[in-house]
């Protein structure tokens, strides 16, 4: 499989052994996505968390449509329907 790479993240392309060698795991340099699936995890976890920037959010949620808002969160809300069971949405999400 081909690994994909945002162009949008990153500023140099890593190989899946450079990845592995590589000690920076909190730029969005270390994005990638389709390497394999460890790689995936790992970096959807620093692209959430990079998302999640107070900074970034202060500028793009004005921006955003309300429709874009309501897709975001039916989008969230469904994932964590599907992949959570009550108790677990209870105790991750809303912290209860």
């Amino acid at each position: 499989m081909e690994g994909y790479v945002t162009p949008f993240l990153v500023k140099k392309i890593m190989s899946p052994k450079e990845k592995n060698n590589s000690q920076d795991t909190t730029s969005a340099e270390a994005i990638s996505f389709g390497f394999d699936r460890s790689t995936d995890e790992r970096s959807l976890a620093l692209f959430l968390s990079c998302f999640a920037d107070q900074k970034l959010l202060d500028t793009l949620l004005p921006r955003l449509e309300d429709n874009e808002i309501l897709q975001v969160v039916d989008f969230i809300t469904g994932l964590m329907h599907k992949h959570l069971n009550e108790k677990e949405y209870h105790r991750l999400f809303l912290s209860e």
